[in-house]
């Protein structure tokens, strides 16, 4: 698998769907925007589209995702994971491509 979903980021996304009211199915899509002060951002959102012509779709732990074919080249290798602590709360996401990454973290260069 080019990406990986760990079981706690799956736990979470399935609670975040669970609270949308949509009969729709919800994909978590993740993809790589330019943007921030290094240059690239990496964008999670939920999403009812899929287009099998610009999108991969993967399933971790029951949470299908959804990957555009441009970001999953920047993607290779990633990691999601959630973090629910003392000292943070929310979704990370680890990249072996970022060659750095800028002060508050947002944003990396490749």
């Amino acid at each position: 698998m080019p990406i990986t979903v760990t079981e706690s980021a799956a736990r979470e996304v399935r609670r975040l769907i669970a609270g949308k009211p949509t009969s729709e199915k919800l994909y978590l899509r993740m993809r790589v925007e330019g943007g921030g002060c290094s240059g690239f951002q990496h964008k999670l959102d939920l999403d009812t589209d899929a287009n099998p012509a610009r999108d991969e779709v993967f399933e971790f732990h029951g949470v299908p995702v959804v990957v555009d074919k441009r970001s999953l080249v920047y993607l290779d290798g990633a990691t999601v994971d959630y973090q629910d602590d003392l000292n943070r709360r929310g979704f990370r996401i680890d990249n072996p491509n970022a060659k750095s990454t800028c002060g508050c973290g947002s944003s990396f260069s490749m």
